[in-house]
């Protein structure tokens, strides 16, 4: 087949810097979105890269002194948290994701659009909140790892801006996923199942319940670590009977499943260029779909492998052994369903499909050695070598990325209008390819002859040492170039006018009906309402059904709003004060001190702190003011749940699954007696009125909900206000509670105490932001903002607030009454 081209279309006057820049910062149009993940992570994976170029220049020959010591320790974790955080996981999930899904599934936008804006501005500033640690005493040394208790050395720099940093992009990236999620279970066109999704989706569907699933081990760890920091509380600190490799737990139990995470998007794109490009379907669609949800499932139960080598019990060890072989079968499933696509196929040989195969032949290296880390014995001889190191790069570097380049080739045409230059995409291709192979392959044998991971510099006289070092760099700067021409070959290909057809590939689903750029609204269609299988083109040409034409001036898009930027704006100011300041110039080792003894910086970081707050809460307010649509718009839903109440539900998961983390923690210090309870903690009468306050409370926002529904807008108001009076009641007694003990004893000293005011700390912010939550309804029905359109946030404020009110009485049971 040859590639089909769209005549030339009339020149337009491209628009200023800050018209555009104006439009990115309120625009709620999930394309636009998308780019802002693509551009904002092309931008992570560019700095990412040169700093792993220095990386190789200081070790390509023995006893080096280009970068040493602790700059080496902050190049390398930079390095290795941008590329991780910055790249892999938002361009797969976040970039393609918000661009193609909605197209995917025939609909105009995301459930939850303007938190898809707020979610893309949070995770742009905490890339920026990590580049502005740079200029505040400099980057962390601790590995993106942050191990403890490395991370709580006095001595490290940096180590509080990239938690608040992982934190504000966990939120990002939970909020998005929550939107995919509903989105994939409420707003698919209508006549389409779940079982004739495009594979892509179903990746996107599976990577945001993992993510949503897993992220609360990391923001556990981060959470802690910082806890530390800022006011000495610890639950690994060994002084006070912590467990220190409890902190891996918490970390490897979602940065294992996180590999996942940057894998599964990128099969699902692979699956989609495999299809297209061999004008073949999909071989084997329910068994790879099968195999995707296995990979989510099996990926949660194999942490453990990353930590044979700290002395578990062996039936521990062996278990997760047999779940990581175990967990290579749905891989291995997948990479079989990929060349079955292409066996057999009148395959076009493009750009796309290079990457594509290029993916299978290197993952499939990855995969293996990845089996061999699995087994025990051979995990203790090459445990923190460059065997390791290798095999994360072969996986991630010229494995997932490859597939990254691949949708890239593959959707440029639709997301621009223009064609990326083949040639220069073949040479990028091997560029990459030759690259790839010159620097990690000599390090899988650099990791079998006993070089280890994370060391600045290597003596003269080792076996191959040098010269394999060398060859390792030579293949770094090959990699350079090849980005380079990949950058060029993006740039000169908007020198051109918009040529691209919209299905320039011939592909088979939905988003290649829609124009080469689509337009805002995506479709100026409807689609027939059978779905015979997963690729609706070839099937609707076959049974001679056709696109329903549609008026673009019936076509109502949410509105473009400033305030979720503003709402980010405020949490990236938040992030900054707590990163650099505190409420108070407090620190673990020093104490309170008069707050004009602090530093000028944690002067400026501490007052930007307090103004982060009322520029937070008058965003969001003004956000929930602001209605969606200018005018009433009858919304598709699947099922009987609103949008709001669906990405709630969604969101919930992510929850329980970070107070889950935190409570199995303490209970296993409880149960292990080292974190016994002192002789004077609160008392149980205190907790037992204020679980009756609680209770309370979501029996009557449950009541105000039901007003609501049957139009008592009185009574529904009321109901809200008497909700936010006992959350405020709760919270004092909460606040004198924990005023009475802090006083009464040191939590820097009592194990039982830190689990305490860290988990029910950690439940009084929650009521602070769900009682915010209610505030918004209450708001809204206040100024009018709410009719049989405009719903408001009260189904999601509502089951938040029930949410809150559980894990409550779980830390009465743990707490108070054990």
């Amino acid at each position: 087949m040859t590639v089909q081209h769209a005549p030339l279309k009339d020149h337009v006057a491209r628009p200023g810097l800050w018209h555009v820049l104006k439009d990115y910062m309120m625009t709620t149009d999930h394309k636009k979105i998308g780019t802002l993940y693509i551009a904002t992570s092309i931008l992570g994976f560019a700095i990412a890269g040169i700093l792993a170029v220095l990386i190789r220049l200081q070790l390509a020959v023995p006893d080096n002194t280009f970068l040493v010591g602790n700059a080496y320790n902050q190049v390398l974790t930079l390095h290795a948290a941008l590329m991780i955080f910055f790249f892999l996981i938002p361009i797969g999930l976040f970039g393609f994701g918000n661009w193609f899904l909605p197209l995917q599934l025939g609909v105009r936008d995301v459930a939850l659009p303007r938190v898809n804006t707020f979610a893309v501005w949070l995770f742009i500033f905490s890339l920026i909140l990590v580049v502005l640690g740079l200029a505040n005493g400099g980057a962390p040394g601790v590995g993106w790892t942050f191990y403890y208790p490395l991370s709580v050395d006095a001595n490290q720099t940096g180590v509080a801006v990239l938690m608040v940093a992982l934190t504000l992009n966990g939120i990002a990236s939970l909020l998005g996923s929550a939107n995919f999620a509903a989105t994939i279970v409420n707003m698919r066109a209508p006549g389409m199942s779940l079982w004739k999704m495009p594979i892509f989706a179903w990746s996107i569907f599976a990577t945001s319940i993992l993510q949503l699933i897993s992220l609360g081990g990391l923001t556990a760890a981060a959470l802690v670590t910082f806890l530390e920091l800022k006011l000495g509380l610890s639950l690994f600190n060994p002084g006070i009977g912590g467990v220190p490799v409890m902190f891996q737990q918490f970390f490897w139990f979602y940065s294992h499943p996180a590999v996942y995470v940057m894998l599964l998007p990128y099969l699902g794109i692979g699956a989609e260029i495999a299809s297209t490009m061999a004008r073949k379907p999909l071989f084997g669609y329910r068994v790879m779909v099968y195999s995707i949800l296995g990979i989510v499932l099996v990926s949660l139960l194999v942490w453990v492998h990353h930590m044979f080598a700290v002395g578990l019990p062996e039936a521990w060890q062996i278990a997760f052994m047999i779940a990581t072989m175990i967990v290579a079968v749905p891989t291995g499933v997948k990479i079989f369903n990929l060349i079955g696509t292409l066996w057999g196929g009148r395959i076009i040989m493009k750009s796309p499909t290079y990457w594509l195969v290029g993916f299978i032949f290197n993952f499939l290296i990855g995969g293996i050695t990845g089996v061999s880390l699995g087994m025990i014995p051979f995990d203790y001889q090459v445990t923190m070598s460059y065997y390791v190191v290798a095999h994360f790069h072969n996986v991630m570097m010229f494995g997932t990325a490859f597939l990254a380049m691949g949708g890239l080739y593959y959707w440029w045409p639709k997301m621009t209008g223009r064609f990326m230059n083949e040639k220069l995409g073949l040479a990028h291709f091997w560029l990459f390819m030759v690259g790839s192979w010159m620097t990690f392959l000599p390090q899988y044998i650099l990791g079998l002859l006993g070089m280890p991971r994370r060391y600045y510099t290597y003596p003269e006289g080792n076996f191959a040492w040098s010269e394999l070092n060398l060859i390792s760099t030579l293949g770094a700067l090959t990699l350079l170039a090849g980005g380079i021409v990949w950058v060029w070959n993006m740039i000169q290909s908007f020198r051109g006018p918009v040529t691209a057809s919209k299905n320039p590939w011939g592909g088979f689903t939905l988003e290649w009906t829609a124009d080469s750029p689509p337009q805002p609204y995506n479709f100026a269609h409807d689609f027939p309402r059978s779905f015979p299988t997963e690729r609706p083109l070839y099937d609707w040409e076959q049974s001679g059904e056709t696109l329903i034409p549609v008026d673009p001036k019936t076509i109502h898009l949410p509105q473009d709003s400033i305030w979720p930027f503003m709402t980010a704006v405020g949490m990236m100011l938040m992030g900054y004060g707590l990163s650099f300041g505190w409420f108070t110039n407090y620190t673990p080792g020093d104490g309170l001190r008069p707050f004009a003894d602090a530093s000028f910086g944690f002067q400026l970081a501490t007052v930007l702190l307090y103004i982060s707050i009322p520029v937070f809460l008058y965003s969001l307010f003004k956000w929930a003011g602001t209605r969606e649509y200018a005018v009433p718009v009858a919304h598709h839903h699947l099922t009987k749940y609103d949008n709001g109440f669906m990405g709630m539900a969604w969101f919930i998961i992510s929850e329980v699954g970070l107070f889950g983390v935190l409570i199995a923690g303490y209970v296993y210090l409880r149960v292990i007696g080292a974190a016994e309870p002192p002789a004077l903690r609160p008392s149980i009468w205190l907790a037992a009125l204020n679980t009756l306050i609680l209770v309370a409370s979501s029996f009557v926002i449950h009541r105000a909900e039901q007003d609501n529904h049957h139009g008592k807008l009185t009574r529904f108001r009321l109901g809200l206000f008497i909700t936010l009076i006992l959350g405020a009641v709760f919270m004092i007694f909460q606040v004198y509670e924990f005023t009475l003990f802090g006083v009464e004893s040191d939590w820097r000293q009592n194990l039982w105490q830190a689990c305490f005011f860290t988990i029910v700390g950690l439940h009084g912010l929650h009521i602070l932001i769900g009682g915010t939550g209610v505030a918004l309804p209450f708001y809204q029905t206040m100024t009018g903002k709410m009719d049989k359109y405009n719903h408001g946030s009260i189904t999601p404020a509502s089951l938040y607030w029930h949410l809150v009110d559980v894990v409550w009485l779980l830390i009465l049971a743990i707490f108070y009454a054990w």
